[in-house]
């Protein structure tokens, strides 16, 4: 088969060994000019998708998928397939537990501290008088809450759909989950009912004293109305890995806010050595006709 690798933000040199290795017996091309059975795709060039309606699947490189999802030229014909990839899993629970822990042993404001050179203990908490409320239930969230319940924190999740997770409070209902969260972790995919979510009429449900963490996608956050419990006292902190535009431009007075940490869209990033065995499994699924694997559900949006 001939398998197309097109993308402006993942690089081919990170992934032809590795897909070259594992799928002798396919072409691995960035061109065009022949018939295309199998796209990869992360940020594909202006114009690629309309050319891809012979397709017999696109597979995204990426997890997030609403930029495929919401592009006029998708050939809507052809399946999509989301990219779960283990690595990025991990180093996602990586992401959420060092920011947990950083707000939760309140490193954040001894930084604030040690730039006042100022000597003070602060109150001591144990992770059992922290509840953790998660925004997404799927395979991000699933890993980040058993991680978060081995260190000994209380977790809730919200999911859209009803879930059970051994040690998690499950809620369909968010307006009942957020009173009971310190923290607020978003990894939901972003779709019109998820944009704006984390704006001020739920950010003022959760407990005084709380911090925010979004590592999904700028949309969901209302900037003006997060800086707003920030600047009141409601919040004590967000940290913050995604925003729109991307990149945050440097004149954005989020830059030098006091109580937000910043990262460049770096929460989990795709790692090559743990997805091409995803996609290698999803072209042999193809190759023997069979449907593939995280197939996306374009009402859904993911």
């Amino acid at each position: 088969m001939n398998i197309l690798f097109a993308s402006e933000m993942e690089k081919l040199q990170s992934w032809l060994p590795l897909l070259s290795r594992d799928l002798p017996q396919d072409r691995i091309t960035t061109s065009l000019d022949e018939k295309i059975d199998i796209a990869l795709v992360a940020t594909p060039p202006k114009g690629v998708l309309r050319r891809l309606g012979g397709a017999k699947l696109i597979q995204s490189l990426w997890m997030g998928v609403e930029g495929l999802v919401a592009d006029p030229d998708y050939p809507r014909g052809v399946p999509l397939a989301r990219l779960v990839d283990p690595g990025m899993v991990a180093a996602m629970s990586e992401t959420v537990l060092a920011h947990v822990l950083d707000w939760h042993r309140q490193h954040n404001q001894y930084r604030e501290q040690q730039r006042a050179r100022q000597w003070l203990r602060r109150e001591q908490y144990m992770a059992a008088d922290r509840t953790v409320g998660l925004l997404g239930l799927g395979e991000l969230g699933t890993d980040a809450a058993r991680k978060l319940l081995a260190l000994g924190f209380k977790v809730a999740g919200w999911s859209r759909t009803p879930k059970r997770i051994d040690g998690v409070q499950c809620f369909t209902d968010l307006s009942a989950m957020l009173p009971e969260c310190d923290v607020v972790v978003c990894l939901l995919p972003l779709t019109s009912r998820t944009r704006g979510i984390l704006n001020s009429e739920n950010l003022k449900k959760m407990k005084k004293g709380g911090c925010v963490i979004n590592v999904a996608r700028g949309g969901h956050v209302v900037t003006g109305d997060l800086v707003a419990q920030l600047d009141a006292g409601w919040l004590t902190h967000a940290y913050l890995d995604v925003f729109e535009p991307e990149p945050l431009p440097k004149d954005d007075p989020l830059w030098v806010h006091p109580k937000v940490s910043i990262t460049p869209h770096t929460a989990a990033l795709t790692e090559p050595r743990t997805a091409v065995p995803k996609i290698v499994e999803n072209v042999e699924r193809v190759r023997r006709g069979e449907a593939p694997l995280n197939r996306v559900d374009f009402e859904a949006g993911y």
